[in-house]
């Protein structure tokens, strides 16, 4: 939808993404981010008040971030924020969530090897590039 904010988070996973694929053969990843501002207090820093965003990623990069990513892991994640009201238990309830439109380490806090994977819908160029070609099986990513 137009008009959304775009943002992007730097946060720590709360869970290990859970990938699910539609009827149609989508894959969808589904994940929470936990992100704690630190805030001064006084002469020292304290944790701010956690904010818990929940990221759907969809088609290839779910299959990537649920093969690469796990609870824990610090990342950036970039996106359409939208914020959903509704009532559990009688209580009216807000949540924060994101439409992925790029998710990856934060590379401040750990190393990271990057192997590309072939691009669908074919080559149009008539020639190949090594660059996109899938990975061999014993090469893990991450």
């Amino acid at each position: 939808m137009a008009g959304e904010p775009q943002v992007t988070i730097i946060g720590n996973l709360a869970n290990d993404p859970d990938l699910k694929f539609l009827p149609s053969g989508a894959a969808v990843a589904n994940f929470t981010v936990a992100a704690t501002p630190r805030v001064k207090d006084g002469e020292s820093w304290k944790d701010g008040e956690t904010m818990w965003v929940r990221c759907a990623v969809w088609r290839q990069q779910a299959e990537n971030v649920a093969e690469t990513l796990t609870k824990g892991t610090r990342v950036i994640v970039s996106g359409r924020l939208k914020v959903r009201s509704y009532e559990k238990d009688g209580v009216k309830r807000t949540s924060l969530e994101m439409d992925v439109d790029g998710v990856g380490p934060e590379l401040r806090y750990a190393t990271a090897k990057v192997n590309r994977v072939s691009r669908s819908g074919g080559d149009t160029s008539g020639g190949s590039d090594d660059a996109w070609s899938t990975p061999s099986s014993d090469e893990a990513p991450f």
